[in-house]
């Protein structure tokens, strides 16, 4: 996915070099409805490091910026949410896994999507011992208390 103004499908060499527009992302689907884009939210933040600015693990470039594409207001504003909250549980010291305190994940409207070029579509299963860094990182989503109100 990219800005509208970014180059129609191209190529994964095109986009390696970082200059397209575009980043490489998880497309998903789902029936659910708040609860579930909520709970997808969450497991996004598990199993990746959303504190390094255009980089996940060794890849660098802003192809591998953190970003949540939405489709509508309600997914934006449940987004902007659990971004706030990940932030507030780092700032806590609650969560110690990630490389920085500043979450830097983008959270912007959905457009066109292309799917990756074949050799990488189910990379990790073709390739087994592959280099992936998304790992979860923290198995539970921690609750914070609220303090009640005296």
């Amino acid at each position: 996915m990219g800005p509208e103004t970014a180059k129609v499908n191209p190529t994964y060499e095109e986009v390696c070099k970082g200059n397209t527009g575009h980043q490489e992302v998880y497309f998903i689907e789902f029936t659910g409805g708040s609860d579930t884009f909520r709970n997808l939210v969450r497991f996004f933040f598990q199993f990746h490091d959303p504190t390094t600015l255009n980089r996940q693990g060794n890849d660098r470039g802003t192809q591998y910026a953190s970003s949540i594409w939405c489709y509508d207001d309600k997914q934006i504003e449940i987004a902007q949410k659990v971004k706030s909250e990940l932030e507030q549980l780092i700032t806590m010291g609650f969560l110690n896994c990630f490389n920085e305190q500043t979450v830097t994940t983008e959270i912007r409207r959905s457009n066109t999507f292309y799917p990756a070029h074949t050799a990488h579509q189910e990379y990790l299963f073709k390739n087994p011992k592959g280099y992936c860094n998304h790992k979860l990182r923290f198995a539970q989503w921690p609750t914070i208390e609220e303090e009640e109100e005296n």
